[in-house]
């Protein structure tokens, strides 16, 4: 079963709340029924502390606690203040409760004598009254069950028989010494009927609050998913778009959050999928414009020799040679491109010497550089050498290309002007012909594939504009950087950064 994003959020989200309020309310009802009963305790406390006097009283006139030592009568008196002070002779029984009298057997000559004299039938005697009830103690907080009197050895003499570590105690000090102990057993929760009332009240309103609570929650939390999962869904319709090849389509960044990063990525992502889609289509342009004429060629020269328009001779065939191994250099150099941009192309790294290397292309290139009337000008006879980790073959690639895009391209005469410099860790190799140079806008292209400025560099030989693309791809796998400017005299400016193996030798 699928379960949206939005349903499991608000899961999580109403799950925590749940579990978080349901924490809150137990920790806030033990808290609260604790301190509750601490509370009971600390005003018990007071009230012991009422009785101190008169259990020193007792001790002075008794001069001890003997007289209190298996007197249940006088110690229950003594746990009612009000009612002894009203009563000095607490040894006194009460008086019998209200409407109840007593009466004497009846004397000669009282009212209960006949009128002549004669006793009458003696009455039946009265059944004894029922048995009163205890009283009730005064006060919200009873405490006489639960005193306890002890005397200066803490040996019990009257009162509650619980547990000694359970009761707090309080000296009773006569002449500053301590005579005896009042304890008083704590309470360990509220037993009070209007106690418990309160107690219970006070979960009531623990528990509404934590039902308030979550149905808050419950509205916070489907906010919440629904915001969360709101630039997901944009997201969602913005990669559906993509995968229908929409690489217009761009999504709202609404946050500067994680969210809003993903979303600005995306953005990105599909600028760079609009922009490799243009290239894709421009590259599919390019190699179809640059097969198509030599194709042409070689079908118009093939067809004239099969119509007898021209003959199969010497001549003939080595122009259809020329144009088979103009393919295959097309061919081959785009082999080379996606072997880079695939990270498949072979590159050995070893110590080379790359000034060695360039000398050698320059020699192999002398001849073509003096047809086309082009002087080359640099410092590399008197130059020490250094080595770089690379690859030879892939280094004379790079070096025969930037050479044959001079000769391609550059005006005739004209001069090519080579020079290094280096620091401990570079080596930069600079190439700048006399011109013509390249526009500004076109410089940041003069690196792609089947990319020629046509407007100011007219293919001659043939050229596919994949030279300079190759030399960005094996310079780059190098560890290198390859860079183009325009020259201050109006020509092209390329330079190569490489990093250095070792110092110079």
């Amino acid at each position: 079963m699928k379960v949206k994003l939005s349903h499991k959020l608000f899961a999580a989200f109403l799950c925590t709340s749940v579990l978080t309020v349901v924490a809150m309310v137990v920790i806030m009802q033990i808290y609260a029924t604790r301190n509750f009963t601490d509370y009971i305790n600390r005003v018990e406390i007071e009230k012991l502390n009422d009785l101190l006097d008169e259990f020193k009283e007792q001790y002075i006139e008794h001069q001890g606690w003997d007289h209190l030592r298996g007197n249940p009568r006088l110690w229950r008196e003594l746990l009612h203040p009000r009612n002894y002070r009203r009563n000095p002779d607490r040894m006194l029984p009460p008086p019998p409760p209200p409407g109840e009298e007593e009466f004497d057997e009846a004397e000669p000559g009282s009212e209960m004598s006949g009128a002549d004299g004669v006793d009458e039938e003696e009455p039946a005697p009265r059944p004894p009254p029922p048995a009163r009830p205890p009283r009730r103690l005064p006060g919200p907080f009873s405490i006489a069950p639960r005193v306890s009197l002890f005397d200066d050895a803490q040996r019990l003499v009257a009162g509650h028989t619980g547990i000694r570590q359970e009761q707090v105690l309080k000296a009773i000090v006569v002449d500053g010494e301590t005579v005896g102990w009042l304890g008083l057993q704590k309470r360990t929760r509220p037993s009070h009927p209007l106690d418990v009332e309160f107690a219970r009240q006070q979960a009531r309103v623990f528990f509404l609050s934590g039902m308030v609570t979550l149905c808050l929650a419950a509205l916070v939390a489907v906010f919440l998913s629904g915001h969360l999962v709101r630039p997901i869904r944009r997201l969602i319709e913005g990669t559906q778009a993509l995968s229908r090849r929409e690489f217009e389509t761009r999504v709202t960044i609404a946050s500067h959050d994680e969210l809003g990063q993903l979303a600005s990525d995306f953005n990105d992502m599909a600028q760079a999928l609009y922009r490799y889609e243009g290239m894709r289509r421009q590259w599919l342009s390019d190699i179809s414009h640059e097969l198509r004429t030599p194709l042409s060629i070689l079908r118009a020269e093939i067809e004239a020799m099969q119509d007898g328009f021209r003959k199969t001779d010497r001549e003939s065939l080595q122009s259809l040679h020329d144009e088979i191994l103009y393919l295959t250099k097309i061919v081959n150099d785009l082999h080379e491109l996606s072997l880079a941009e695939s990270a498949m192309l072979t590159i050995t790294k070893e110590p080379v010497k790359p000034l060695g290397l360039l000398r050698s292309s320059l020699k192999s290139f002398a001849t073509r550089f003096k047809d086309r009337d082009i002087r080359v000008e640099d410092d590399l006879e008197s130059a020490p050498e250094f080595i770089l980790a690379g690859d030879e073959s892939r280094l004379k690639q790079v070096f025969s290309n930037i050479l044959e895009n001079t000769l391609r391209y550059a005006d005739s005469p004209g001069t090519l002007k080579i020079w290094h410099h280096h620091t401990t860790t570079e080596l930069t190799l600079n190439f700048m012909d006399s011109g013509p140079g390249v526009p500004e806008e076109s410089l940041a292209r003069l690196f792609d594939r089947l990319y020629r400025v046509d407007a100011s560099r007219t293919r001659e030989g043939g050229g596919s504009g994949l030279g300079l693309a190759i030399c960005k791809s094996i310079v780059e796998a190098l560890g290198g950087q390859i860079r183009a400017a325009n020259a201050p005299a109006a020509g092209l400016w390329i330079t190569l950064v490489f990093p250095l193996f070792s110092s110079k030798i």
